[in-house]
């Protein structure tokens, strides 16, 4: 029996983290093919994709330096080839070996169309997610309750959704730029087509920092230009679906609770 899963990775440099990820991939009770475009690593990880140490499928696709992480994300799905893409950040660290079964049986529950490990149940009319309302399966103090919470978005660090449904939307939003924005805007799409996104509850390790093709790290104009690119993302998702915001999927009860706790506390 052939994979119904591709998962889609995109890399920059990071060896040590992408390494940590694939091996505790090993564990997984689910197969699954992968599928890696690198954005113009020069730290060995082009060489460590040619010499690929373990048995998953995969295919491999090197691009130039510099590019949008948002598109090499497009391009490593249209490498998938099977039912469900699941996308994973290359800094995370997987720790229920049942964790790819979970989501994928999250997508067959009625009207589910993409499940993820983090996310938010309210975003405001700018945007911008209401920090109460956060679930996730961070270990090792995950916060959403078994088997999953639907949420108003999922976030990027763990994506998955048929690939019928993906390419219906026709992928991510390349508009948005370099990196930020694409997961909110994936989740409403998925909403605008009367489905649900879920967070479900499979505990994992995010290290942070090994995704982007630009390591802001300390650098104060860098970290000026990343805030920059997020602020510009935000106003462009906002004016982008503003029919739909706020969006908020809580039921009456939890939101009047969370109003009184967030005036008292």
């Amino acid at each position: 029996m052939g994979a119904r899963v591709t998962l889609a990775m995109v890399v920059f440099d990071g060896l040590e983290l992408t390494r940590a990820c694939l091996e505790s991939l090993r564990s997984t009770r689910e197969p699954f093919r992968l599928a890696v475009v690198d954005n113009g690593s020069a730290d060995g990880t082009a060489e460590f994709f040619e010499r690929f140490p373990y048995s998953f499928p995969l295919a491999y696709e090197r691009r130039p330096a510099g590019g949008s992480v948002i598109a090499a994300l497009n391009r490593a799905w249209r490498l998938a080839d099977a039912d469900a893409v699941c996308f994973l950040h290359n800094d995370t660290e997987v720790v229920d070996p049942a964790w790819l079964s979970r989501l994928l049986a999250a997508l067959e529950t009625p009207g589910a169309g993409l499940s993820g490990l983090y996310g938010a149940k309210r975003l405001r009319r700018d945007g911008r997610a209401v920090g109460r309302t956060i679930v996730h399966s961070l270990a090792p103090t995950p916060t959403v309750r078994a088997p999953w919470e639907e949420v108003a978005f999922v976030d990027s660090v763990c994506m998955c959704l048929p690939r019928p449904l993906m390419e219906e939307i026709g992928g991510f939003d390349e508009g948005y730029g370099f990196y930020h924005g694409h997961d909110r805007d994936l989740s409403l799409a998925v909403r605008e087509r009367g489905r649900r996104c879920l967070v479900v509850h499979a505990p994992f390790i995010h290290r942070g920092g090994g995704t982007r093709a630009r390591d802001f790290g300390r650098d104060p104009g860098r970290e000026r230009e990343d805030l920059r690119m997020r602020e510009a993302a935000l106003a462009r998702f906002a004016a982008k679906w503003r029919h739909r915001l706020p969006c908020d999927v809580r039921l009456p009860g939890p939101r009047l609770r969370d109003w009184v706790r967030a005036k008292l506390g």
